[in-house]
């Protein structure tokens, strides 16, 4: 049985073997079936969490993300109060306290309301080693939402990895930085974090990051990044709901990834507080 720590605790899980999703729609638990037919829609938002003891960072982030891609998607109110009583909802019916989640809003073919879906997944552990990027010339379409039509960077992501590296870094056509196919992109100049001015969506792990860096002092600025200023750099990271993990390379520049400040950056993160889902 995994051992987690949450708050100082540490406690001992039992995790169900969770070999499908366990699903939720609109607070009823469905067959895994309707999700590859509601991902092909094309129209929805959604937010990716871990959940750990029942309990997410930034949960209020995750929470205004869902409301304002409602709003501006579909033109209704999405109850946050709602969303974690689902959320919680559908943990308590797969058994556990421990998951990777993921709550869509989307629209089904024969409704002109939003439906709510949340999936349950085993947990996902933070990535275990440097990063190795390659450049894809790609911009996502309103990138400012996390939405599900994703085609476009789930084929480079595919691409990239199976060439043996692990994330798409996604280019401008004049070479501008924007973020990673499924990760925010940053990167340390002497002792200033620099995240790129670009087509991006604001990742609630960098937003907790940037408020870590605040409060420890550490400056950080977001400024517009080209391919070409890449090696510059004193070190380089990537961000997502799993954490944060130093980049080891981008296509043939290699980063030291055993900096001062690259190192501080998982341990800030760790400060951050866990919110009880209620």
């Amino acid at each position: 049985m995994p051992a987690t720590t949450v708050g100082g605790m540490v406690r001992v899980t039992a995790m169900n073997d969770l070999e499908l999703p366990f699903l939720q729609v609109d607070g009823r638990a469905v067959a895994s079936d309707p999700l590859p037919t509601v991902l092909m829609g094309g129209y929805g938002h959604m937010t990716a969490m871990q959940v750990r003891n029942g309990r997410v960072r930034g949960l209020a982030l995750h929470l205004t993300r869902l409301k304002d891609a409602t709003r501006e998607l579909f033109g209704q109110d999405l109850d946050g109060g709602l969303v974690v009583g689902r959320v919680r909802q559908a943990l308590d019916e797969a058994g556990v306290r421990d998951a990777s989640v993921r709550v869509y809003v989307y629209a089904p073919p024969d409704s002109v309301s939003p439906v709510t879906m949340v999936v349950v997944r085993p947990p996902a552990p933070a990535p275990n080693s440097p990063q190795r990027l390659r450049s894809v010339p790609y911009i996502r379409p309103f990138a400012h939402l996390k939405h599900v039509g994703v085609f476009g960077q789930a084929h480079h992501l595919r691409r990239v990895q199976a060439d043996g590296f692990d994330e798409a870094l996604l280019v401008g056509a004049d070479g501008l930085v924007a973020e990673g196919a499924i990760t925010n992109v940053g990167f340390v100049e002497g002792d200033t974090v620099v995240w790129p001015e670009g087509p991006s969506l604001d990742g609630i792990t960098m937003l907790l990051l940037r408020r870590e860096l605040e409060k420890a002092g550490v400056d950080w600025r977001q400024r517009p990044v080209y391919l070409d200023d890449l090696g510059r750099f004193d070190a380089a990271f990537v961000s997502n709901s799993v954490g944060i993990a130093p980049i080891a390379r981008i296509d043939d520049i290699g980063f030291p990834h055993d900096g001062e400040l690259v190192g501080v950056l998982p341990k800030l993160y760790g400060r951050v507080p866990w919110d009880l889902l209620a």
